[in-house]
């Protein structure tokens, strides 16, 4: 019996490799750009590629996220934002290759990535519920846009028609995703910053006498450009936040809850305070500590004016993006740390990156507990009753800054015979004592140190070595006003900071 080949069902169509794979990139494309452009209006943070980046910034554990800070420093986000979109770009593709005869596949897939837009916005604290407008609209575009392309491909995948509706769907992917972005960033923080005008404290900081720093023998100049300071945060997108737009909020264990608006802050007698941050991802010899002039006003006079009731043991601060911190109620009110509520750094308004309007300073402490930028809210409570982001991963409740110290020269090859060696050290609320280096693990030799400006701020110090010709290793030690010397044990940076000796090596010739 023979078969009439003329009888047989006709083939299924199936789309060729590159059309299908690119029918899932454009797809993917449209989603984003749709979803980032009703952001702008609910939020930019409710863009479903930047909510799903603070997400997995959110759930990624601490020990992965300070290895990111010491691989890649402040480029960290930038080094996460391009791996998401080389991930998203390979999904994409691949769910294209999956539905070369039926869009289910891919169908699918934008779902799935749907879906974990639309959950990453509604989890986010910094968020209101119609935020979840943008990946809802983000979901329907890369669905409709996925089966208008896979059936247009299908009827005829090289025709002028299909074509052409790939060309649509690129341009108002790329239009949709420009508008968003112009009109998230509409709010002129950079311009609300510019019209602050200059803040002149009432109370100043002490003068900078010429030998506070070595900088000609190879340390850090005193103060560190604004340009310069080391950022370190959680902000994937950097909050735009305009002086008319800002107020702070102080409630929780107080007997009245307080709002302060910006004119409020401003229009006070500010005090300036010179300080040095240090983060507590700062391994030994670490770049990630800097100094600045801040001006702001006394936390302790705000917190006096909500009043404090008896009990309390933490300030739980919450940042415009959603980030929080709980730092030790003692070291807010006792007037002798100085704690701020900074509004200008280095003679100027704080740089946007850097907090603008308003940030915590509190010396002393490592930044995770007291640096709070673009803060909003500020919640007088227990370690109890509140659990801020970084002590949910591990770290410690207290963090005080650790006496340590750091060699900045030399470097590379050097003459033989007599090697300055130069660096800093530092010991708030305490003061460096003395400090001394070894090289080769010979005898201890006393550094010369600079004009102490304020036990709050670095200080730098050098001393001279004898080193022959050959390869050499140099270390520090450093030894504050208590008589504490620090440890030469190496301890890692989680939970409460690094310890150890800095050790570097050079050569001789």
């Amino acid at each position: 019996m023979s078969t009439n080949l003329a009888d047989a069902p006709p083939e299924t169509p199936r789309l060729s490799a590159p059309v299908a794979g690119l029918i899932g990139v454009i797809s993917l494309v449209a989603a984003l750009g749709a979803g980032h452009l009703v952001a702008g209006f609910v939020g930019t943070n409710a863009s479903p590629f930047f909510a799903v980046g603070n997400a997995a910034i959110d759930v990624t554990p601490g020990w992965l996220k300070d290895f990111a800070v010491r691989a890649f420093g402040t480029a960290d986000k930038a080094v996460l934002l391009a791996g998401m979109a080389v991930v998203a770009v390979a999904l994409a593709v691949g769910a294209g290759l999956a539905s070369r005869r039926r869009p289910a596949p891919g169908l699918v897939f934008v779902g799935v990535v749907g879906v974990l837009g639309v959950v990453a916005v509604f989890t986010r604290p910094d968020l209101g519920q119609v935020a979840v407008l943008a990946p809802v609209v983000s979901l329907a575009s890369g669905l409709a846009v996925f089966a208008w392309l896979h059936r247009s491909a299908l009827d005829g995948q090289y025709s002028s028609t299909a074509r052409r509706n790939f060309l649509i769907a690129v341009a108002g992917a790329g239009v949709a995703g420009v508008a968003g972005q112009l009109i998230g960033t509409s709010k002129d923080a950079e311009g609300s910053r510019a019209a602050v005008g200059r803040l002149v404290p009432a109370r100043t900081a002490p003068p900078v006498p010429a030998g506070a720093d070595f900088a000609k023998f190879g340390t850090p100049s005193f103060f560190t450009p604004n340009a310069d300071f080391y950022r370190i945060d959680t902000a994937f997108v950097v909050p735009q936040v305009r002086t008319e737009d800002w107020s702070l909020r102080i409630h929780g264990m107080v007997d009245r809850e307080v709002i302060y608006s910006w004119s409020d802050i401003r229009d006070r007698p500010l005090v300036e305070r010179i300080v040095t941050l240090c983060c507590v991802s700062n391994p030994v010899g670490g770049p990630y500590i800097s100094t600045a002039r801040f001006v702001g006003v006394d936390l302790a006079d705000l917190l006096d004016e909500a009043g404090v009731r008896t009990g309390a043991q933490q300030v739980f601060s919450t940042s415009e993006d959603g980030w929080t911190a709980g730092t030790p109620l003692s070291a807010m009110t006792d007037r002798s740390v100085g704690a701020m509520l900074a509004i200008g750094m280095n003679g100027e308004p704080l740089p946007i990156e850097h907090g603008f309007p308003a940030r915590l300073v509190v010396p002393g402490l490592y930044g995770y507990v007291s640096a709070t930028k673009w803060v909003r809210d500020l919640e007088v409570t227990t370690w109890d009753a509140r659990t801020p982001y970084w002590l949910q991963r591990g770290w410690s409740e207290q963090a005080p800054i650790k006496t340590e110290s750091r060699i900045d020269a030399p470097s590379g090859t050097v003459p033989a015979g007599q090697v300055r060696v130069a660096g800093i050290a530092w010991a708030q609320h305490t003061g460096i004592d003395r400090v001394e280096v070894s090289i080769d693990d010979g005898p201890w030799v006393p550094a010369e140190l600079s004009t102490e400006v304020t036990v709050d701020a670095w200080r730098m110090w050098w001393a001279d070595v004898t080193a022959g010709p050959g390869s050499h290793l140099v270390k520090v030690r450093a030894t504050d006003r208590s008589g504490y010397t620090q440890t030469d044990q190496r301890a890692d940076v989680v939970p409460d900071g690094a310890t150890g000796w800095h050790t570097i090596s050079f050569t001789a010739r």
